[in-house]
């Protein structure tokens, strides 16, 4: 018993999620989220808020409420597919201040919100994705109840830039280019050599030869490499064939980056005379 839980407060939940004919689609021992921030499906989201802890809830949501018309690949939930959820809810906290947890924890929890941006990215919802990927980041940047092994920060690591990646996808979708720069220069500070960054990177150079900030642009979320204003006054063109080259280096057979570098070929081209 106890009360229900609040808006903006911290929820632990078990889930089990199953198709119509029984097969298991979700098992997740310890879900963390917040209701109302979009980290979850519209099931939970709406249903866990009227629950108590310790009380076992069963859901049955129409695709609307689950993964939607077009389904999910991960988890694999073909198109149109209502879901039958089993959810316990194990606790709710008053801060949804990141709590220590096992690194193995933090690894699940981060991939997790990710996969749950990727969702919302497939979708068009470039606002909601890039929600759920700082909640990732932050699930892995977190504090932990012990060091990681070496195994566990590798990967850490690996789930850092991945979400980096993804952070400046989203942020030039949704027109923020000094956001987008930011989030790939995080990225390559972890990962010098990583293509996707890099090529990202490169992008950013190609959206507008200089930076100029949205009156709601926030504080960088991003810790930087370099300031973005200072790589503006540098020349974007120049800058982004550097930065497109090297990308090329690590990934001769990319299409994407040879189009890429195509473009800016074009921009740099003088017109020819009439």
């Amino acid at each position: 018993g106890g009360p229900r839980p609040l808006p903006g407060q911290e929820v632990s939940v078990k889930v089990l999620g199953a198709l119509e004919d029984g097969g298991l689609v979700e098992r997740d021992p310890r879900l963390i989220f917040v209701p109302g921030h979009g980290d979850v499906v519209q099931a939970l989201e709406l249903g866990v808020p009227t629950m108590q802890p310790g009380e076992v809830s069963f859901f049955l949501a129409a695709f609307p409420y689950a993964y939607g018309r077009p389904g999910s690949r991960e988890p694999d939930v073909p198109p149109e597919a209502p879901l039958l959820f089993e959810v316990t809810l194990l606790e709710v906290r008053d801060s949804p201040d990141p709590q220590p947890l096992p690194p193995a924890v933090r690894l699940r929890l981060g991939s997790q919100r990710r996969e749950r941006g990727n969702f919302h990215f497939a979708r068009a919802d470039f606002a909601a994705a890039l929600r759920s990927y700082r909640l990732s980041l932050r699930a892995l940047d977190g504090p932990a109840t012990a060091p990681p092994g070496p195994e566990e920060e590798e990967e850490l690591r690996e789930q850092r830039v991945k979400c980096l990646n993804n952070c400046a996808a989203a942020e030039l979708k949704l027109g923020r280019a000094e956001e987008a720069l930011a989030a790939c220069e995080a990225a390559l500070r972890i990962s010098p050599d990583n293509g996707r960054a890099l090529l990202r990177r490169g992008q950013v150079g190609l959206v507008s030869p200089r930076i100029v900030p949205l009156p709601s642009a926030r504080p960088s979320s991003y810790p930087p490499l370099l300031s973005p204003q200072l790589l503006a006054e540098q020349g974007r063109d120049a800058e982004a064939a550097i930065v497109l080259k090297r990308a090329l280096e690590l990934d001769p057979a990319s299409k994407v980056i040879h189009t890429e570098l195509s473009r800016l070929a074009k921009r740099q081209s003088p017109p020819s005379g009439t």
